[in-house]
C-alpha cells in the first residue's frame, strides 16, 4: 500500500533539451512540486511554470533535498526530484530511495525512476566510441570517501585494462587528485594511451579534446569535465577515440 502522492526521480541528461528523454520531460511537467539543486532547476526551467512549487537546494545539501522531496510526496503531491545526467549514477536516487524505505509501508509514496543520459555516455559520443567494450566509471571526489579508497579502486581499474571514465576529476578545492590519478595510470599504461577531455557536454561552451595520457593537461580540467582514459584496445583515429569490440582484435 502506498500513500496518495507520487515521487518521480528524474535524470535530466547532460545539458540541453536535445538530450532529455520524453519521459523526463513528462515527469517534470506533471509534477506539482519540483525539487533540485538550483542549476538543475534552471536546466529544466522550460518545463516548469507558475502552477508549480519549485524547491531549490544548495550544493552539499543532497540529503535535505531527498527528505524535502519524499515529505512532499507523502503529503499527497506529485513530486519530481531532478538530477543532471542519470539520477541513479552519482545522483539523487539512492538517497531518495533510502529515505522512502525508512518510512512505514503505509506511508510510502509511489516511486518512479526516470533514467537519463549520463556524463560518461554523453562524453563518449562526442569522442567517438571509447566505451565500446568493458569500462568503469570512477569519481575522483574524496568528499564521500577517503582518498586511499579512491586510489585503491583506481589502481584496480588500471591493472584490469578497462577504459575508464573519470567523474568529478578536479576542482578548486581538489586540484591535485587528477594529476595523481594520471601518475597511477601511467604505472600500468603506455604514455601514448588515448585520453579524451569533454567539458560541458551538450551545453553552451562544449569543449572536446583528444590527447594522450602523458600529455593530458590536468590544469585544463574542471568539475564539468569528464575524462576518458583508453585501454589497450583503444586507438586514436583522427579526432576519434575508438575501442575495439573484440579482444581478438586487440590481440592481433
Amino acid at each position: 500500500m502506498t500513500g496518495a502522492g507520487q515521487l518521480s526521480i528524474v535524470g535530466l541528461g547532460p545539458g540541453g533539451p536535445a538530450h532529455r528523454t520524453r519521459a523526463a520531460e513528462d515527469a517534470v511537467r506533471a509534477a506539482e512540486v519540483v525539487v533540485g539543486y538550483r542549476s538543475y532547476l534552471a536546466q529544466c526551467a522550460d518545463l516548469t511554470g507558475s502552477h508549480q512549487v519549485l524547491v531549490p537546494g544548495a550544493m552539499g545539501a543532497e540529503q535535505q533535498r531527498a527528505v524535502d522531496a519524499v515529505h512532499a510526496a507523502t503529503d499527497g503531491h506529485r513530486v519530481a526530484l531532478v538530477s543532471s545526467g542519470d539520477a541513479g549514477i552519482y545522483g539523487m536516487a539512492s538517497l531518495a530511495l533510502c529515505t522512502v524505505a525508512g518510512l512505514a509501508a503505509e506511508s510510502r509514496p509511489a516511486v518512479h525512476l526516470v533514467p537519463g543520459i549520463t556524463a560518461a555516455t554523453a562524453a563518449g559520443a562526442l569522442l567517438g566510441a571509447p566505451l565500446a567494450r568493458d569500462f568503469a566509471c570512477l569519481t575522483l571526489s574524496d568528499l564521500l570517501a577517503p582518498w586511499e579508497a579512491v586510489e585503491a579502486r583506481l589502481r584496480a581499474v588500471a591493472a584490469a585494462d578497462l577504459v575508464l571514465a573519470l567523474y568529478n576529476p578536479r576542482s578548486a578545492g581538489r586540484p591535485w587528485q587528477l594529476g595523481r590519478a594520471r601518475d597511477v595510470l601511467l604505472e600500468h599504461r603506455p604514455a601514448d594511451t588515448a585520453a579524451g577531455l569533454v567539458t560541458d557536454a551538450g551545453r553552451g561552451g562544449e569543449r572536446v579534446e583528444v590527447t594522450t595520457l602523458a600529455a593530458m593537461d590536468a590544469t585544463a580540467v574542471g568539475m564539468r569535465t569528464v575524462v576518458i582514459i583508453g585501454a589497450s584496445g583503444t586507438q586514436r583515429l583522427g579526432d576519434w577515440m575508438v575501442t575495439a569490440r573484440s579482444l581478438a582484435e586487440v590481440a592481433s
